[in-house]
């Protein structure tokens, strides 16, 4: 009793203290009030508002997060004055201080608000749509994790110059009403997930002065309607998605100082006309399909400071005539360009990029090779692909020694790794110090060559090098990467032909894993290996998370004594994090070993490693086992068997089935943990006390084979941290087997579907962390890297958990993965197994309920009822949504796996499920599920393998039914 009095006493006059201090305030009580409900709304809770003084005060003593980090409010007139009466708040700034509130529809209690400027913090939800009905004029959200589609009320701030929305998670189109905002100086939409076309009554926007919409997924090509913007002096429109060609009426845009744009498919097209933009200072026209020749009058711009042209079709010579010498930064690489190197291109302190084109060689003797020149040139095959063009400025090049290997550790300096069992020394490439394009050689046969300019840094010398600044458990080589804000190419020359093995390490160590503004970066760029690309927007963090090692290996052919490996930037991510101007690839180190040769390492005469990419001594069995079967076989036997394993190459460890046979106790029963499609798997233990689980292929099948060589050929070629292990194979007499790592805890299929005597039982928590962790895991589920798109063979899986393009057509994509994805969510949201599931309606199985379901958005019905209560019902119901929206019939509605990890974790929302019309869509998906019942399963060839964690460092399996669509072997001890 005396406690609540007291407290009661303590309100009171808390209260009280409140009302003096409103009492004498000059700001208005209700703005004031307003501000500090938007201020708590917003996780501003170290700060009030002194009414009195029309400033904010901090409550507590806290460090500046940021040089540039800013909490301020501003009021109408100085409320300082001894004349002053009421003053408005007409300004609220708060910025890098990771905010991790919402955008409060409350700023409408701020009549007189004129400017918000939340830029670096770490809000979520959506923009109110409340909004639109402030006088606002400055609008800037710049990265936050504001998500949903951009409201349309925004179109009604008829006052508004300035809508910064870059760096969110913004989805959908551009609503036309923006159109509206004719007083509209500045519109910054990059780095967001935009869709659609350009709204053509942007053609309105005539006051625009800076449009800026790189980075997003529009479709159709560059509009028109930039004609009507006479105002414009930036544009800048980088992998957006857009089509070519530029508009030719560019021209009309007499402003323009600063122009880029890149990455642009579509004709071939000439240089766009900038004739009449006399006051250039930037152009940027990479990518864009441009042929003929660099027009006369860009050499005459006296102001401009950076051209870059690179990686298109251009042809002739440059000029001689070359007025401008404020160049600073010029990048011709990847053109067709021929000719003298002009010496009037040469202009102190520049950075010169000629790599990739046709030029006249430049001999030692060239001034261009000069040494103590006051710029930077890149002349890395500047002349053709010879060795002669490689090293330039060296007369008659040749190759003293050839080599077999390759180890950078890039970024750092030369560090000792073990590898294969033998310490190896990385090379460092940290002393490659230099401009943004510029040409490295070592002593050892190798280089680098980085182009690109790292802009809006405000730094006039870039640092191309990062390291790890606090404390971690990652190797050495992962704590510092190179970067590059548009193509680094290591080249390996010198080097025996061949076939290599090329390991490319990877580590995200600018972006933190935390709740701040620092951790919302997004890095994508593409991965070529001798001139062919080998990943597409590849995005570290996607696969492996932040500061977490990963590894990928790639097969490389060498036959002309030259590797190149290239890291390209093609302007898809974000350029604001963790500050304005990094973005671009980032690579930790390189490993090139060859697959089947001993290599000498550098500085040991008698020392020799056998590099064999997963292990040669057991393919060199394995091949000698398989000739002996062959022959042994009779005609039609070899015959058959040559098919199944003709081409393959087993890159992994041999065991004898005499070593599985002890270490499984004869195949014992009671070593039996679980039966596959394809044979029975047994818990073994090795010599050497290592605990594993035996695959035992059936040796009566055909399909016994390819499920072998599907297993091999998939899980020996991912190397990732949460990807099971393959240990090796057993291929004798009639014997295949398969050797992994042995989980703990048996399947996530017992867990769900067992009995209720089962011990393992999994609480909500633990379910949504299996959903989330397969779904950043899940893009790796794929047989066919390529770009084909059709098996025109067999068709490979389950009933139940194929997509129906796949099942019934054959079509195979990664939204096949997506799909079966989305029936795993299902199942272990509701407990049930889809296949065996029937509900006592006329739904053939679990997922058909579910859209039956989704119509009358009764999602609770399909929660596992041992739940109970305990069940956190919103992200329920989300993995429902988000399973409905990758179980869809048709493929290009489904999503990728990267947005459904955003989906899941909250960062984007989830689109409306619009029920798909007629029988149609739900025949193909529920089709081959009626056919299946009728004639029976078939077994799985898919092998993709995951686990999950329940407590600790325990794993168990994820098998979505005993002997059909499995899902077996993540280690997720990191969820």
């Amino acid at each position: 009793m005396v406690t609540r009095k007291t407290a009661f006493m303590f309100l009171l006059a808390l209260k009280f203290i409140l009302f003096i201090r409103l009492a004498d305030s000059v700001v208005p009580q209700d703005e004031v009030e307003a501000l500090e409900e938007i201020m708590i709304l917003m996780g501003a809770t170290n700060w009030r508002l002194n009414g009195n003084s029309c400033q904010l005060e901090a409550i507590s003593e806290m460090p500046k997060p940021h040089p540039e980090a800013d909490a301020k409010v501003q009021c109408d007139i100085d409320c300082n004055n001894d004349n002053s009466t009421d003053c408005h708040v007409v300004s609220f700034v708060h910025k890098f201080y990771s905010l991790n509130g919402v955008l409060p529809r409350e700023l409408v209690k701020l009549p007189y608000l004129q400017t918000i400027d939340f830029a670096y913090n770490y809000l979520g939800g959506k923009i109110p749509s409340e909004l639109g009905s402030t006088r606002l004029q400055s609008i800037s959200l710049l990265g936050n994790r504001l998500s949903g589609e951009i409201p349309g009320e925004l179109g009604n701030i008829t006052t508004l110059t300035y809508l910064n929305l870059e760096a969110n998670n913004f989805s959908g189109t551009i609503p036309s009403d923006l159109g509206k905002l004719i007083n509209l100086q500045a519109l910054i939409l990059s780095s967001n997930r935009l869709t659609g076309m350009l709204p053509t009554s942007f053609a309105e926007l005539r006051s625009l002065t800076d449009f800026r919409i790189s980075d997003n997924n529009f479709s159709g090509s560059i509009p028109n309607f930039i004609q009507n913007l006479r105002q414009l002096s930036k544009l800048e429109m980088i992998g957006t998605g857009l089509q070519g060609p530029i508009p030719s009426n560019i021209s009309l845009l007499h402003n323009l100082s600063d122009v880029r744009i890149s990455e642009i498919s579509g004709p071939t097209q000439r240089f766009p006309p900038l004739d009449n933009a006399i006051g250039l200072l930037t152009v940027v026209l990479r990518g864009c399909n441009i042929s003929g020749e660099i027009p006369a009058y860009i050499w005459q711009r006296r102001d401009l400071q950076l051209l870059d042209v690179s990686f298109n079709k251009l042809v002739g010579e440059i000029s001689n005539d070359i007025v401008g010498r404020s160049l600073r930064y010029v990048f011709l690489t990847g053109n067709m360009l021929s000719g003298a190197i002009p010496n009037t291109l040469l202009i102190e302190g520049a950075t010169i990029d000629l790599s990739y084109n046709n030029f006249t060689w430049q001999g030692p003797d060239r001034p261009t090779c000069q040494p103590n020149m006051n710029l930077y040139i890149n002349l890395f095959k500047s002349s053709g692909n010879t060795l002669q063009d490689i090293l330039p400025c060296i007369r008659d090049a040749t190759c003293p020694r050839y080599g077999c290997s390759l180890h950078v550790n890039s970024g750092g300096d030369d560090v000792r790794v073990k590898e294969n069992g033998v310490d190896v020394v990385f090379e460092g490439d940290a002393s490659f110090d230099g401009g943004a394009g510029s040409f490295h050689r070592t002593s050892n046969n190798w280089g680098l060559s980085s182009s690109g300019d790292f802009l809006d840094d405000n730094i006039q010398t870039n640092r191309y090098v990062e390291s790890l600044q606090n404390s971690t458990n990652l190797a050495s080589i992962y704590t510092t990467a190179r970067l590059s804000p548009l193509s680094l190419t290591y080249i390996s020359y010198c080097l025996e032909n061949g076939d290599y093995i090329v390991d490319l390490h990877f580590a995200e160590i600018q972006y933190t894993n935390d709740s701040t503004y620092r951790s919302l970066g997004r890095r994508v760029f593409d991965i070529y290996i001798q001139g062919q690309v080998v990943k597409k927007d590849f995005n570290i963090e996607d696969v492996v998370g932040i500061q977490m090692p990963l590894v990928l290996p790639f097969n490389a052919s060498v036959t002309n004594n030259i590797l190149e490996i290239r890291f390209y930037w093609a302007g898809k991510g974000t350029t604001r994090f963790p500050k304005r101007g990094r973005y671009g690839p980032l690579v930790s180190a390189i490993s090139v070993n060859p697959y089947s040769k001993i290599c000498s390492i550098p500085g040991k005469k008698t020392e020799k490693i056998k590099y064999v990419g997963f292990a040669i001594a057991g393919l060199c069995l394995v091949l000698i086992i398989l000739a002996v079967l062959w022959w042994k076989r009779s005609p039609k036997e070899r015959k058959r068997n040559y098919k199944d394993f003709e081409g393959v190459e087993l890159k992994t460890v041999s065991f004898s089935y005499k070593q599985l046979n002890t270490a499984t106790n004869n195949f014992n029963a009671s070593h039996k943990i679980g039966e596959g499609g394809f044979g029975p798997v047994f818990k073994g233990t090795l010599r050497d006390g290592t605990v594993v689980a035996v695959k035992q292929l059936s040796s009566r099948s055909k399909q016994g084979n390819r499920e072998f060589l599907t297993e091999i050929g998939v899980i020996s070629c991912l190397q990732h941290p949460n990807l099971v292990k393959l240990y090796g194979c057993c291929v004798e007499e009639d014997q295949l087997l398969l050797v992994y790592e042995y989980l703990e805890n048996n399947s996530l299929a017992n867990a769900l579907f067992g009995s209720s005597k089962s011990s393992l039982m999994l609480d909500w928590a633990t379910r949504f962390k299996i959903c989330v962790g397969i779904a950043r895991d899940f893009g790796l589920a794929r047989l066919d890297e390529d770009e084909h798109t059709h098996v025109s063979t067999r068709v490979a899986g389950t009933i139940g958990y194929m997509a129906p393009e796949y099942a019934l057509w054959g079509h195979l994509s990664d939204k096949a993965d997506v799909y079966s994805f989305g029936v795993v969510a299902l199942e272990i949201v509701s407990g049930k197994n889809n296949n065996k599931y029937i509900p006592n309606n006329d739904s053939v199985c679990l997922l058909e309920w579910a859209y039956r379901l989704q119509s009358s958005k009764k999602y609770d019905e399909l929660f596992d009822e041992r739940l109970e209560f305990k069940i956190n019902k919103e992200e329920a119901e989300n993995v429902v949504k988000v399973a409905l929206l990758c179980t869809s019939g048709s493929p290009s509605i489904r999503p990728t796996m990267s947005e459904v990890v955003s989906m899941l974790e909250g960062i984007t929302c989830i689109p409306e499920i619009t029920p798909e019309v007629g029988r149609y869509f739900e025949d193909l998906r529920f089709q081959t599920m009626r056919d299946g019942n009728q004639v029976g399963h078939t077994g799985s060839s898919i092998n993709t393998q995951y686990s999950a964690t329940v407590k600790s460092d325990t794993r168990f399996l994820t098998t979505s039914s005993n002997d059909r669509f499995e899902v077996v072997s993540v280690d997720t001890r990191s969820f």
